[in-house]
């Protein structure tokens, strides 16, 4: 069995600089982690190598080339390889093309059982990504998956949690899940595994080593949603102090409430 797992590297906390002319984050490799929900999906993944003697995964990320970081982590907690997909024609790219160029990589990759992703990353909460994968592959989908909980020859049967149901399904390989926390504990990178790996070289896969080439399919180029402004949020340490009976802080509360447009 063949599982290709994609991960991102994300921000590891909210202070991001922002690029005033496209209005993408600047990723330039320091302060950032992998994002939490693709600890839940390498975990799940490594839960399904152990129920098979030749499986394999395969860790991808897109990214600028610091996003290896993530990629050794992944080596280092269980992944058998690992593939980056950079080049500067998928900056800026939003979900669209990010899904349209990490499909590419896959059918780079060639023939796969399973394609896993977290449920969605925390710089961008669409939760979008994995199901776009899986439209550009052509292949079955569920998402928010919390368990998997039968695994036959040709599908497995998966359990999924939404806001208000939980829903059962069964799914035919190829396919494609996102990953919910579950009851899942992500394992810790192995300092074993980080030896014995001191000499493997990451992948790095460009434009030029796809199948679709065309550069108007990538990044800023092929993203339709464009971002009109982003900025960080203005600290304010402003108060205003109401005194009176019950009656007039509540009523000075009120007209707080309305001068902000808030009711």
């Amino acid at each position: 069995m063949k599982i290709i797992t994609c991960i991102k590297q994300v921000p590891a906390s909210s202070k991001v600089d922002v690029d005033p002319e496209t209005g993408v984050l600047i990723r330039d490799g320091n302060n950032v982690k992998m994002n939490p929900y693709d600890l839940y999906a390498l975990e799940a993944s490594f839960g399904l190598k152990s129920m098979f003697d030749d499986a394999k995964i395969i860790a991808v990320t897109m990214g600028p080339p610091s996003a290896k970081k993530v990629l050794e982590e992944a080596l280092y907690m269980g992944a058998d390889e690992a593939i980056l997909l950079s080049d500067r024609a998928f900056a800026g790219a939003d979900v669209l093309a990010t899904s349209y160029s990490l499909s590419q990589l896959i059918r780079k990759i060639g023939e796969y059982d399973i394609v896993i992703c977290g449920k969605q990353t925390t710089d961008g909460d669409t939760a979008q990504v994995g199901p776009e994968i899986a439209e550009f592959l052509q292949i079955p989908h569920v998402p928010y998956v919390t368990e998997i909980i039968l695994i036959n020859k040709d599908s497995m049967t998966v359990n999924s949690s939404f806001d208000e149901h939980e829903e059962v399904n069964e799914i035919f390989f190829p396919c494609l899940l996102t990953i919910e926390k579950g009851n899942l504990v992500p394992r810790l990178p192995s300092f074993v595994r980080r030896r014995a790996m001191n000499d493997y070289k990451i992948n790095t896969i460009t434009l030029n080593d796809l199948l679709d080439k065309d550069i108007n399919n990538y990044g800023l180029n092929g993203s339709p949603t464009q971002v009109e402004e982003i900025f960080p949020p203005e600290k304010r340490t402003d108060s205003i102090l109401i005194e009176g009976s019950k009656s007039d802080l509540a009523n000075g509360l009120i007209n707080i409430l309305k001068e902000n447009k808030y009711v």
